[in-house]
């Protein structure tokens, strides 16, 4: 059993390093204090399930935390906290933007796509983790727009091809359609800020 390495709860199939010194660049030394707007980043506490909602420290540990996808990297220790991808809790946080008392709210995320064959148990696994989060999407969407008295604006790309997790060569391809997601709903924007 020697040189054998379990798999627990700090654990992830993917290496870190990387997002790491992508994150740095991008960010470096900066923290929340020094947003021009307020910021709030969504994560997920790993042994109970609830969110958690990081607004101070820096901008790489929250950023990194909140996009600790399960299984595939590892997750973030912040304080006494371990955390993970905030999509496992609360996929489209529209509730934090109300509760910072949001009039008008961009709420901008996308349902990941559907597989047409499934010919492994890791492929239908993967499909119907796919249909959960869909689902969640679109009820808490739901749930949140006609509860609330803030005006939320749902920028939801669509895509006509297959995207996986990994398929950074695809991002100029996602970025477009998430650019005319936006601006398909620009003019109404437009028309709620001239309002408030």
């Amino acid at each position: 059993m020697s040189g054998e390495t379990r798999f627990t709860e700090s654990s992830g199939l993917v290496d870190d390093k990387v997002m790491l010194e992508r994150l740095q660049i991008a960010f470096g030394e900066k923290t929340f204090k020094d947003t021009v707007m307020p910021l709030y980043i969504v994560a997920t506490e790993f042994y109970s399930g609830e969110a958690v909602v990081l607004s101070s420290g820096k901008l790489v540990d929250a950023t990194r935390a909140s996009s600790a996808i399960p299984l595939v990297f590892p997750p973030v220790k912040i304080d006494d906290k371990l955390l993970v991808d905030g999509a496992v809790s609360n996929p489209f946080p529209i509730d934090v933007a109300i509760k910072e008392g949001s009039d008008v709210i961009v709420a901008v995320g996308f349902e990941l796509p559907i597989r047409k064959r499934m010919n492994s148990y890791t492929a239908v696994t993967s499909h119907l983790n796919t249909l959960y989060m869909n689902n969640i999407l679109k009820s808490s969407f739901s749930f949140y727009n006609v509860a609330s008295h803030a005006e939320i604006i749902p920028i939801l790309p669509t895509f006509d091809r297959q995207i996986g997790g990994f398929d950074h060569h695809q991002l100029p391809y996602i970025i477009e359609k998430g650019e005319e997601a936006a601006e398909a709903q620009l003019p109404y924007i437009r028309k709620l800020l001239a309002e408030t």
